[in-house]
């Protein structure tokens, strides 16, 4: 099922610590508060007085222009805005520039229950990838079981039934020079609204099980360029047993789909019985996807030939251009 779990501090500080030089110097308690949009707010219009349209459900950022005024303030003033600053619903706050709160905010931060760290980027770079950051958090995603792999840029997604032969096929495909995403559980995320991005999970990145061998470092044996971190999914493909597939796709007429985070993805449904090169047809499947894309049909243009054979009619030339 898609992720439906809030986005909290904690959350966000233990994945962006290392990249955004994130530490902790009040509020601990309050980690587990939630963070409502994925953004970032700089507070100046609160903290001058004008408290209407507080975005307090962001994380809020203290940059040179906030420290430099607050220090401006007379002291009863200043714990007047602390205490608006650090009202129900605010996230956490960040001070910028390595600035280091007053005794006072911390002890107002650890009172409310909300975190205050410190960073060293200075405020725009922080804004720019926390933003980032916190967007990729909120973006939708769901477990697949399934293995993907890169053909010629091209994003296969290759579902089946345990034992199908989905690794045997992947397996092959990275023989033959194509690169492996994930092995066996795809993490798919939806990126900006508009198209699903797979990768694999951390714990199997790397590494596939092959039955009767074991797990495998794939890099490790058929080198860096036999692996992709993400890659956009372009086509799913199901392999199923060949009795179970009531009607097997003869002409391809019509493309069909499948529905994944809300996004319609091409799908093909190719039967699995002794002797057929699994590897061979998923890559010519690929291959097809991508002529497609160019807004090619063989299919129809089959069935135009077809019709002007039956009826005598001269098809115009190709146009090669």
């Amino acid at each position: 099922m898609p992720n439906a779990s809030p986005v909290t501090v904690r959350e966000f500080y233990r994945r962006h610590q290392p990249a955004l030089g994130l530490s902790l110097v009040a509020g601990e308690a309050g980690l587990k508060r939630v963070i409502h949009e994925p953004t970032v707010n700089r507070p100046g219009l609160l903290l001058a007085g004008f408290a209407r349209y507080f975005a307090r459900r962001r994380v809020q950022v203290i940059g040179s222009v906030e420290w430099h005024y607050l220090r401006a303030l007379p002291a009863a003033t200043r714990e007047e805005r602390y205490r608006r600053l650090l009202a129900p619903g605010v996230p956490c706050v960040v001070f910028c520039r390595g600035y280091h709160p007053s005794p006072a905010f911390r002890q107002a931060a650890e009172k409310a229950g909300v975190p205050v760290f410190r960073c060293p980027l200075v405020t725009m770079k922080f804004i720019n990838q926390a933003t980032l950051l916190l967007e990729g958090m909120f973006e939708r995603h769901e477990i697949v079981m399934g293995s993907m792999v890169d053909i010629l840029g091209i994003g296969v997604l290759i579902r089946g039934e345990s034992g199908i032969g989905k690794s045997e096929c992947v397996l092959a495909l990275i023989e033959r020079g194509y690169s492996l995403v994930s092995d066996d559980a795809t993490q798919i995320t939806l990126h900006e609204g508009r198209e699903l991005i797979g990768t694999s999970p951390d714990v199997t990145r790397d590494h596939m099980e092959v039955r009767g061998i074991g797990i495998i470092n794939v890099p490790a044996m058929f080198g860096i360029r036999s692996i992709r971190t993400n890659k956009r999914v372009d086509l799913v493909v199901d392999l199923k047993a060949w009795e179970s597939v009531q009607d097997i796709e003869r002409v391809g007429m019509e493309e069909k789909t499948v529905d994944l985070l809300g996004i319609r993805v091409p799908h093909i449904v190719i039967p699995v019985r002794s002797a057929r090169d699994l590897a061979r047809l998923v890559e010519v499947a690929a291959f097809h996807a991508k002529l497609r894309l160019t807004g090619a049909n063989p299919a129809q243009e089959f069935e135009r030939r077809l019709i002007n054979k039956i009826t005598g009619t001269n098809p115009p030339p190709a146009d090669h251009k």
